[in-house]
């Protein structure tokens, strides 16, 4: 029992290291691109992409369907052919980068997840995101990482542990997406 109520414990600690202030910034970085028709890309790897996934569903479904209006929002983490061409044809580092290439555009906001903060695939999509004028945003865990040094605007979950930080970045989405679901008359 005591190792369920320590996982426990060490899980409120990382909830406790989300900074509101920052993700309501995030909320208001959205509105924006939700009022300008602006398009929101989100990707990452393993557990991370499968939180995009679900992020993306949350905003794109339940969050427009409060506002009335779409959010115009791409989860880069499903198109499979797409990802396997683009990693067999170059490289695995290309594998958001590439779709970036073709859908984004300069006022467009990229969200990534990664609790190492260094995945190759990542920080190359990243990149070249802030090189072509979109606004570019990184959920990281306590290492940190090149994200954490290149995205414009950070959130860092003060843990390593893959598990912890995932379920604290879920839960920065859900605070996004439930933002709009119910502060939205």
């Amino acid at each position: 029992m005591s190792y369920f109520t320590e996982y426990l414990a060490q899980q409120k600690a990382a909830y406790d290291s989300i900074p509101a202030e920052k993700v309501a910034h995030l909320v208001e970085l959205l509105k924006k691109c939700w009022a300008e028709d602006r398009q929101l890309f989100a990707f990452g790897n393993g557990g991370s992409g499968t939180n995009t996934s679900h992020f993306i569903t949350d905003l794109g479904k339940s969050s427009s369907d409060k506002l009335g209006k779409r959010f115009r929002c791409l989860s880069l983490n499903e198109n499979v052919a797409w990802i396997t061409a683009l990693g067999n044809d170059y490289s695995y580092e290309d594998v958001f980068a590439g779709q970036l290439q073709n859908y984004g555009r300069p006022g467009d906001l990229v969200l990534t997840m990664s609790v190492s903060g260094s995945s190759p695939n990542l920080v190359k999509a990243i990149q070249w995101a802030k090189d072509n004028g979109l606004t570019t945003i990184a959920l990281v865990g306590g290492k940190k990482g090149k994200l954490a040094e290149i995205a414009d605007e950070v959130i860092v979950i003060d843990s390593e542990h893959y598990g912890r930080v995932e379920d604290a970045h879920m839960t920065i989405c859900h605070m996004l997406c439930y933002y709009f679901i119910e502060n939205t008359p």
